[in-house]
């Protein structure tokens, strides 16, 4: 039995999700101008290897907070249509397939959280998400607060672990393990598993690659 780990953005989909998501509430009233700049400023230091998640969740949960919670669900639907299915690619979606057809366990890993990324998982039939985890209240709104560790940097490791410890299992467990990833920040992971897949690399981690001998996948 054979393990598919999956980061997703620039991995299986062309596009950060956080910043597609911050440039829909740009344009439907939600958040401003200056909003989306520091946006990009973060996504600019998540690249660079430089951010500073507590920060960035701050900045990132406080529209879940703020916006109420049926409007909320509407325009995260709304989103996932204009925003993210136009840009879901064959190439793709047939490696999750390949996988899943193989009946491997597959989890999508991503430090995105879980609102945004929930209904994107869907759409590659990954039942498994691994995903930042946001607290609420007693009426299920979000307090813009989180819940553990966030699945960032080394907190991947520690949160894939934790999964497979609770169904009894460790990355040895497998055959083999495979992690596909674009981001640098996600080295931890991707040297714990015996198949590392740079997906879509930006020029360090392209270089990297190059260096440890791990296999490159242009998907787009």
């Amino acid at each position: 039995m054979n393990l598919a780990l999956f980061d997703l953005d620039h991995t299986l989909i062309p596009c950060d999700s956080d910043v597609r998501w911050s440039e829909f509430l740009v344009r439907n009233g939600k958040l401003t101008e200056e909003d989306l700049r520091s946006g990009q400023r973060f996504f600019q230091q998540y690249k660079s290897g430089t951010l500073n998640l507590n920060e960035f969740l701050q900045f990132q949960l406080k529209p879940l907070r703020e916006i109420e919670k049926t409007e909320l669900f509407k325009l995260r639907d709304l989103f996932i249509s204009e925003s993210i299915k136009p840009m879901i690619r064959t190439t793709a979606k047939d490696l999750v397939l390949k996988h899943l057809n193989n009946g491997d366990t597959c989890a999508i890993v991503t430090a995105t959280n879980e609102f945004i990324t929930e209904p994107i998982a869907n759409l590659f039939d990954v039942e498994k998400l691994i995903a930042t985890l946001l607290d609420t209240d007693i009426n299920g709104n979000f307090t813009g607060k989180i819940i553990g560790i966030p699945s960032f940097r080394e907190g991947k490791v520690k949160r894939v672990s934790a999964w497979l410890s609770s169904n009894g299992r460790t990355l040895k467990s497998y055959n083999k393990s495979y992690f596909y990833s674009d981001s640098i920040n996600d080295l931890p992971l991707l040297k714990c598993v015996t198949n590392p897949v740079v997906t879509n690399p930006d020029v360090r981690l392209r270089a990297l690659a190059n260096e440890f001998g791990w296999v490159i996948n242009d998907l787009f």
